[in-house]
């Protein structure tokens, strides 16, 4: 695989065109996560997702990673699947935690994963591409607002 500029720019085009896909898998999520911790969620309308995108791909350090698993992910098939199951994880799961961000929304973004992945699996998934919707969802919808709890200050805080 070479990662060049053009190759990013790509991947990049690749994932913000996948939103008709990722959107209503995030805004599923939210709405199952929420009902779950009994709380309201607001949802993720097509162009904060764009946003979104266009942010984690405008960092360079974080893009050239992010578009190395995303074609990854796009590329793994196992046959069977089981056998294969820890490297499209594995994968899948790092790649939310890189687009969610710093901790906590990182460690969120990991745990959303899999909760994302067992509730998507289309028919004509493979391997990773089934993952890479489930990591694009989970690390999208970690880092972009609506969650409660990330609008306001935490009471945690300590003065310097």
């Amino acid at each position: 695989m070479q990662l060049t500029p053009a190759a990013v720019e790509g991947e990049r085009d690749w994932v913000r065109e996948r939103g008709t896909v990722v959107v209503p898998l995030i805004n599923d999520v939210r709405t199952a996560l929420g009902e779950r911790f009994e709380t309201e969620v607001a949802p993720v309308d097509r162009g904060a997702y764009d946003a979104a995108v266009a942010e984690v791909f405008a960092d360079g350090d974080l893009a050239v990673n992010v578009a190395c698993l995303v074609a990854l992910l796009r590329e793994v098939d196992v046959d069977g699947d089981y056998p294969g199951f820890v490297v499209d994880e594995l994968l899948g799961r790092e790649l939310a935690a890189m687009i969610a961000g710093s901790q906590p929304l990182r460690l969120l973004a990991e745990a959303t994963f899999h909760f994302a992945d067992i509730h998507h699996h289309p028919e004509e998934a493979t391997a990773g591409s089934d993952d890479l919707d489930a990591a694009l969802a989970a690390g999208f919808q970690s880092r972009l607002p609506g969650w409660p709890w990330t609008e306001t200050e935490s009471p945690f805080a300590v003065e310097p």
